[in-house]
């Protein structure tokens, strides 16, 4: 189902903002759940019904979310309710930090940080040994989650995947959010940032690599990570951060099916993140002439309707149809 903008919003700050604006509250409350890492830190996970419940053959749709998102960003909320109304379990995990409650370690998460992602797929295969796990990463957790499908290989426990909107060239990202209406993106994204750091530093001062008199000088997403993501997490500078995450020369090490969704107007984002070279045929990249960052508004102004909200499923869908045919039409073989 390809996405036609609604008639009269196919700006692209409308696109990226109107989700905010439709959708105030989320669809649903969560059951929420608590896991213990192993470096002695905890992961937030947010579920559309309890685990204990799941059949022995049901979906299951994992959620990572995107830079200071959470449960109720309204795509997150939105796309959890989706896979519910499908008849799926859904889950999304908080990185650390981002469900409200300020993690123990002084690490925190980023665009390549994979091995919390990993623990918990690993974690919920272990509840859920049977059922096929599907995955969707928006923005900095899609990017993030093709590190892990390139990574992981063919032991990445997932049946397919979809990332929405993924800064898959973080160096172009980071330069194009500070030109024109996007540096208001950015601000926002910085303030809560910075005060989340805040609170980081006044309780591990001497762990942080900056002052609570540095942070009032960060003033780009840039500096953010130049001087606090790179130290805190094993990277040279901004620059080294940016070549060793980026995900896009990692698409061709993904083994599962993959779908990549794009708007060519994301304020985000710049030609970058498009691939220039071809991609193997179980990677379907969706490059849509709107849509904004995570926009994706279709309808009309007095209807307007998530388009993502219905895609997502629907090809999800098409995996299970395809691996069900294929199931049935495998031979079976008997001893003589």
């Amino acid at each position: 189902m390809a996405f036609h903008p609604a008639k009269g919003l196919a700006n692209p700050h409308l696109q990226t903002l109107l989700p905010r604006f439709l959708r105030r509250k989320p669809l649903f409350t969560p059951l929420t759940q608590r896991i213990e890492t192993p470096d002695g830190d905890f992961l937030d996970l947010a579920w559309t019904a309890p685990l204990a419940q799941a059949s022995s053959d049901q979906p299951v749709m994992i959620l990572f979310h995107g830079l200071e998102g959470s449960f109720h960003s309204p795509y997150a909320n939105g796309l959890l309710y989706a896979a519910k109304q499908q008849g799926w379990l859904g889950v999304m995990m908080h990185f650390r930090g981002c469900s409200g409650e300020m993690n123990r370690k002084p690490r925190s998460y980023h665009s390549g940080e994979t091995s919390d992602a990993r623990f918990f797929i690993q974690w919920l295969r272990q509840q859920l040994p049977n059922q096929p796990l599907f995955a969707v990463g928006v923005s900095l957790g899609g990017n993030m989650l093709v590190n892990y499908l390139a990574e992981s290989g063919e032991h990445s426990e997932l049946t397919a995947a979809q990332v929405i909107s993924p800064p898959l060239d973080l160096a172009a990202c980071s330069e194009r959010i500070q030109q024109g209406f996007s540096k208001v993106y950015q601000q926002y994204l910085l303030g809560s940032m910075k005060r989340n750091l805040s609170r980081k530093i006044t309780a591990l001062p001497d762990a942080m690599p900056i002052t609570h008199e540095d942070v009032e000088q960060l003033e780009t997403l840039w500096q953010f990570d130049e001087f606090v993501t790179a130290p805190l997490h094993g990277f040279k500078n901004a620059t080294d951060y940016y070549q060793r995450c980026s995900g896009l020369p990692r698409l061709g090490e993904v083994t599962i099916p993959l779908r990549v969704i794009h708007a060519k107007d994301d304020p985000f984002m710049t030609d970058a993140v498009i691939p220039t070279t071809s991609l193997p045929p179980h990677i379907q990249y969706d490059l849509y002439p709107n849509g904004g960052h995570v926009g994706f508004v279709t309808g009309s102004w007095r209807q307007p309707d998530f388009w993502l909200e219905k895609t997502v499923p629907e090809w999800f869908d098409k995996i299970l149809d395809s691996r069900s045919s294929f199931l049935e039409k495998k031979p079976c073989f008997s001893g003589s």
